[in-house]
């Protein structure tokens, strides 16, 4: 991973959403659980909003932009590269982890085979 992908992770964690922190703060309770997600890690050519390699899963959390043609088809695209190097990609409204938080750990707890 070059420098700038690094910068550029430290940045985007410097920089989270509400939705993103709100997430966080329920992603580093599995870590008792032998689950451990990193925020804004390098993953391959992208930088994943949170990943946890060892159970080769990504979390996207979306906010209303993706629902643009465009930014959906990159969406797409990252989401089938992602796929392709061995990871499950979780995608989440950014409204649905703020309201419904309890909703979208159930999902991960699912995908983790903790539920």
């Amino acid at each position: 991973m070059g420098v700038m992908a690094n910068e550029s992770a430290r940045q985007l964690r410097s920089n989270q959403t509400d939705a993103e922190r709100k997430l966080w703060s329920k992603l580093r309770e599995l870590r008792t659980e032998g689950f451990h997600f990193r925020r804004q890690a390098p993953v391959g050519k992208y930088i994943a909003d949170f990943a946890c390699h060892s159970a080769n899963i990504v979390i996207e959390c979306d906010g209303g932009q993706h629902a643009d043609g465009k930014i959906m088809a990159k969406d797409d695209e990252r989401t089938a590269w992602l796929e392709s190097q061995g990871y499950k990609v979780l995608r989440f409204w950014n409204n649905d982890i703020l309201l419904n938080i309890a909703g979208v750990m159930q999902v991960i707890r699912n995908e983790l085979g903790l539920e």
